[in-house]
């Protein structure tokens, strides 16, 4: 037993430092990625990371796919694509809490949760890495006008195309954790996971913190722009961009409970 721990560790310890050296994980990011990995190959062993994984490799991919087609995005970002500490455990921190608490009962309902909500996870990346491919601007939801790519509370043809289509991989894969898949549980879990990214819109849409620039007028997420604080014209103090994504993942998998 001691071995195979000793085994998971090593696994997690490797794919955390490749994700620091390929970009896509911060220092910080990779070490919170150690902490998850941990509970989560805890609870679920490698049947677990492999779900987990599928998430992170899907990610970087998309993220790192046509870059040219994104340019100016990441400037209406907090954060860039190579994630820190809090995008991971934004992502993570709901499919680690529902194996911790499956560790504890052993009830498999919260299996079925911390499945959807890698599966919310993974619909709102894709969502956000390909959405911006689409030749049109997307829409808000909250003034139903178009407005500019990587805007947050906004939805294209593309986008929610994606998301269907990421949250559907994880319950796809899903297999490997639970005893048996069928097309009623399969069809719940994607469920789940598409309205976890839809709760990540709406959240965005209306309670997400957006700022403008004091000196060009842009309108971004992030609290310094040309070098200068920016104002705040929308959202709650606490609701940034990692707070809609923790809460949309954990909204995915009480979505599943509720279904269940």
């Amino acid at each position: 037993m001691a071995a195979d721990y000793f085994i998971v560790l090593l696994f997690i310890c490797t794919v955390s430092v490749a994700g620091w050296k390929t970009g896509n994980l911060s220092p910080s990011g990779a070490v919170m990625a150690v902490m998850i990995g941990l509970a989560i190959g805890y609870s679920y062993g490698f049947e677990g990371l492999f779900l987990l994984g599928v998430f992170f490799l899907s990610s970087s991919i998309w993220s790192r796919l046509f870059k040219k087609d994104k340019v100016g995005i990441e400037d209406r970002l907090a954060k860039t694509s190579k994630r820190d500490w809090q995008q991971v455990l934004a992502n993570g921190g709901p499919a680690t809490l529902f194996a911790l608490l499956f560790s504890i009962t052993g009830n498999e309902v919260w299996t079925l949760a911390f499945i959807a909500s890698i599966a919310g996870a993974n619909a709102d990346t894709w969502a956000s890495e390909i959405g911006p491919l689409s030749h049109k601007s997307p829409i808000s939801i909250r003034t139903f006008t178009r407005v500019p790519k990587g805007t947050s509370g906004a939805v294209s043809l593309i986008g929610t195309t994606a998301a269907v289509f990421g949250a559907a991989l994880i319950a796809l894969t899903s297999w490997t954790i639970l005893d048996e898949m069928t097309i009623i549980l399969f069809s719940l879990l994607s469920l789940s996971g598409f309205l976890g990214n839809m709760m990540d819109t709406i959240l965005g849409a209306f309670t997400q913190l957006e700022y403008r620039c004091r000196v060009c007028g842009f309108q971004t997420e992030s609290v310094v722009h040309c070098g200068h604080p920016t104002v705040r014209t929308k959202g709650n103090a606490f609701m940034n961009n990692e707070s809609v994504n923790a809460l949309s993942s954990l909204f995915a998998g009480m979505m599943m409970l509720f279904f269940y």
